[in-house]
């Protein structure tokens, strides 16, 4: 009897561990499968910018970019849904192992119950459990045997309830394994089909490319014209932004250019957008990085340099601009080539928002996250509706991409 006891306490630690273990990767299977649809949404944002890209006779470059999208996101897809497809493996495996273990744990169970039934049915009158008693040689002894009478029953009881929630929990084993092992074979589908458009666009990609190799000069023309104008746009509003803080310090008596006399408002409102990095939202409702902060080579004509101070974002026509955190409206200015900035002050940082082409709000204006700025407009070198977003710290450009949640 305590052997099966300690059995009993044994099966139920193991389940009590497999459901912790299944929580876990639960989890992290939720997760896999939230940014898996994620990068299907992505996808299916890049194809409707290929749609539209196509309808107005984009050039080779742009459309080679658009490709290069895509096919980065495929291959995320791609890696993304194998990580779920092997957590399911594991899963299946581990279900495979925990069935194994309740079967042979369930079979010890029905073995010694079936002893236990037959010694019962041997000495099942009520005669003989009478006699066990009286033949007792004193009341204690009466007692005693009384209480292991009890004890028994109640065993066997006990052991009867363990056949059936292992049964039970047995048959739930068993169903979960059929349902992943459904998952996994969706997923492979998928992933086959996923596989076969990838090549198809790389072997798309590659005819255009070798298109603009032949003529390597014009489309590094193009680059460096564009390049030109990223330029002439960033060098404009770090102008702009030195000029509103020497003007704002002024106003103080402060003498700093280069960063702000802040009050003990802004420097609360500074450590507030601090303690935000990372999960500041994204200022459109959906649409697609098309330029990085920084320096690096492009990825079609290696010998031209691309350098950005923010990300551009294409997004869809008409797209509502919304402020990442809230503050006010230090400035707004019309900007050659790239219609309106609205340049949204947190603190000493400043959020800027460039190229829209209609206005919701105005200079000194408080704005809270998430509030509308504007629509969208059109870039002058794709003809794409594109957002050129910033962020400064005082007068030092920042990596949106580290500050807004996974862009």
């Amino acid at each position: 009897m305590i052997s099966n006891k300690k059995t009993f306490i044994l099966s139920l630690l193991l389940i009590c561990f497999s459901f912790l273990n299944g929580f876990s990767q639960s989890k992290e299977r939720k997760q896999l499968e939230q940014r898996r649809l994620a990068l299907r949404e992505e996808i299916k944002e890049i194809n409707s910018l290929l749609i539209d890209n196509k309808k107005k006779k984009q050039s080779v470059l742009v459309q080679v970019e658009d490709l290069d999208k895509r096919i980065n996101a495929t291959q995320n897809l791609i890696k993304v849904t194998n990580q779920e497809a092997n957590l399911l493996t594991r899963e299946i495996n581990e279900n495979l192992n925990k069935i194994t273990k309740l079967r042979k744990d369930l079979e010890a169970l029905k073995e010694d119950y079936a002893k236990m039934i037959r010694k019962s049915y041997k000495s099942k009158s009520n005669q003989s459990r009478i006699m066990f008693l009286f033949s007792s040689e004193n009341f204690l002894q009466a007692y005693k045997r009384l209480q292991y009478m009890k004890q028994y029953a109640n065993y066997r009881k006990q052991q009867g309830d363990e056949i059936k929630a292992q049964t039970k929990l047995l048959q739930q084993l068993n169903e979960d394994l059929i349902e992943q092992r459904k998952a996994k074979e969706t997923l492979l589908a998928e992933n086959r089909v996923t596989q076969k458009k990838l090549q198809e666009d790389k072997k798309q990609q590659q005819i255009l490319i070798a298109s603009i190799q032949e003529k390597q000069g014009t489309f590094e023309n193009q680059l460096k014209e564009r390049q030109k104008e990223v330029s002439r746009i960033d060098d404009q509003i770090e102008k702009l932004i030195r000029e509103a803080i020497a003007a704002e310090n002024k106003k103080k008596g402060s003498t700093p250019s280069k960063t702000f006399a802040l009050t003990p408002e802004a420097k609360a409102l500074a450590a507030d957008f601090t303690s935000n990095k990372g999960k500041l939202p994204w200022p459109v409702k959906s649409g697609v990085i098309s330029m990085r902060f920084g320096v690096h080579a492009h990825k079609t004509v290696p010998s031209v340099k691309v350098k950005s101070n923010g990300v551009r974002i294409e997004t869809n026509a008409n797209e509502p601009i919304k402020a990442i955190f809230k503050g006010e409206v230090m400035k707004i200015l019309a900007i050659k080539g790239a219609n309106k900035a609205v340049m949204v002050r947190h603190g000493n940082y400043i959020s800027v928002y460039n190229n829209l082409e209609s206005l919701q709000v105005q200079t000194g204006d408080p704005i809270t996250t998430g509030q509308i700025l504007g629509l969208v407009g059109n870039a002058t070198s794709t003809r794409r509706p594109t957002l050129y977003l910033s962020l400064f710290k005082d007068t030092i450009s920042l990596d949106p991409a580290l500050w807004i949640y996974k862009m």
